[in-house]
């Protein structure tokens, strides 16, 4: 598909804002944290939107799940994983493995089994250490009864080439129908290794619950790459998504300066880092051979300048039909929410900006069954923020 140009970075946003506290709070109430559910409403075209703060003070948080009782479970990329219900936010997860946190690396995604409700099984994603370094690592574990810790945790899958590089570890994980796992590895700071099949390194991944090759892999019987690589040429894909209405495998991923994508990865499809970019080195210099070649895929959009994407969701859900299949990407860098118009016909449409600057880095988003809006930020004290329409709050 032709690659489709993001809008520029001077989009005046079609919002505004009026800060509006929850009804009855008193001035206790304002010195209360976070937890308290501030609230404020900003416009989105002609939807109005209760942004609601459900919990703060957490430390760099990565990723948030809904649990079957509308919990959420949150990782911190210093290495813990909590339960926040009823406003209130527990304490640290006991049971987590070793976690090798430096520079980009640490705990990082968490996601549920499909059978979670009668297995309580979960997945996550980590940075390890171990001969040569360290690198992105998958685990399964079962969350206890009594939600105080993690239970039969096994690493299930560690990349296959350790370094002492401090970025671009990825890497979400997206479940795949039959419980198979999707997740992304970035080029650990070294860009040609996104070019060797052999490498786990600047590849999307796809392993069975147990970790080994999923079904369909590119390499899996010939040995002529990974045998758990699905698709290569990724610079650090930090978001994945599977849309529920058809199947279809999303990733949003970090280019050097500008060249952002969205890509949807085929098995055995390269999808151009470092070869082909729409961005360039932050030196200034080009990247390969330009913006296209033969043999390499186009992304289905791109960013430049870079907006610095976390994460991305494709919006299914009752509370905002009129966003019905627009991707949900979070941006670090500039702070904001990006809602990206699909057409009909699957094409791109136009980008709409929320939230520009008002909470910090956005690192995750995540639509809660109730159609409502997740996301972490991540920062030192980072906030869980549930985006709820006005009149369906």
């Amino acid at each position: 598909m032709t690659a489709t140009r993001s809008i520029s970075w001077a989009i005046s946003r079609a919002m505004s804002r009026s800060l509006t506290l929850a009804a009855g709070m008193t001035a206790a109430t304002l010195q209360m944290p976070l937890n308290a559910l501030a609230q404020e409403r900003i416009q989105a075209g002609d939807i109005s939107i209760n942004v609601t703060s459900i919990a703060g003070s957490l430390e760099n948080p990565w990723s948030v799940e809904v649990l079957p009782d509308s919990a959420y479970i949150v990782t911190e990329k210093p290495g813990r994983i909590r339960i926040i219900r009823d406003g209130k936010t527990s304490e640290p997860l006991t049971g987590l493995p070793e976690i090798r946190v430096a520079g980009q690396g640490g705990l990082l995604d968490i996601a549920l089994s499909p059978d979670f409700a009668e297995s309580r099984s979960l997945y996550f994603t980590a940075s390890v250490a171990g001969e040569g370094g360290h690198g992105t690592a998958v685990f399964s574990a079962r969350l206890a009864a009594n939600e105080r810790g993690l239970e039969d945790v096994k690493r299930i899958f560690v990349m296959n080439k350790l370094t002492g590089a401090g970025q671009h570890f990825g890497s979400r994980i997206a479940i795949a129908a039959d419980g198979s796992l999707y997740f992304g590895i970035g080029d650990r700071g070294e860009m040609d290794r996104a070019q060797d099949p052999k490498d786990h390194a600047g590849s999307i991944l796809h392993i069975k619950p147990d970790g080994t090759p999923g079904s369909g892999n590119p390499f899996a019987e010939n040995g002529q790459g990974a045998p758990e690589i699905w698709s290569v040429g990724h610079r650090n894909p930090q978001g994945i998504t599977i849309d529920p209405a058809d199947n279809s495998l999303y990733t949003v991923e970090h280019g050097a300066r500008g060249g952002d994508e969205i890509n949807s990865p085929k098995a055995g499809s390269n999808y151009g880092w470092p070869t082909i970019s729409y961005g360039k080195h932050y030196s200034g210099a080009e990247i390969g051979v330009g913006q296209a070649a033969d043999g390499y895929e186009q992304p289905l959009h791109y960013w430049d300048p870079s907006i610095a994407p976390g994460a991305i969701s494709v919006y299914r859900g009752a509370m905002f039909p009129e966003w019905n299949g627009d991707f949900l990407v979070a941006a670090l860098k500039y702070q904001l929410l990006a809602r990206i118009d699909r057409m009909d016909d699957g094409s791109i449409g136009t980008e709409e900006r929320l939230l520009t600057g008002d909470y910090g880095r956005i690192r995750d988003v995540k639509v809660a069954p109730d159609g409502s809006i997740l996301l972490v930020t991540d920062e030192q004290d980072g906030q869980l923020i549930r985006l709820s329409r006005a009149d369906a709050s």
